[in-house]
């Protein structure tokens, strides 16, 4: 796919560069409800159990960086990969 920047020199498949970032939605018991990534972030597909899904992408090299709890018994994992 080609796409222009600032009207220069068109740009193809350039590599992404930086921090991926995804937040995971989990109920209490164990369940995921939605994932969400930056666009070029690697993950697999997520599974319906929590765990499962953190320890994917724990293996892929993303680390923790905040758990916070949501409403309607949630919690959000906030992972980033350097």
């Amino acid at each position: 796919m080609m796409r222009t920047v600032n009207n220069l020199q068109p740009i193809i498949g350039q590599a992404w560069t930086g921090r991926h970032i995804v937040l995971l939605h989990c109920f209490e018991h164990n369940i995921v409800n939605k994932l969400y990534k930056s666009y070029h972030a690697p993950i697999e597909p997520p599974r319906s159990n929590c765990a499962e899904t953190l320890s994917q992408l724990l293996s892929i090299g993303y680390r923790v960086q905040e758990i916070t709890p949501l409403p309607n018994q949630q919690i959000q994992y906030f992972l980033v990969l350097y």
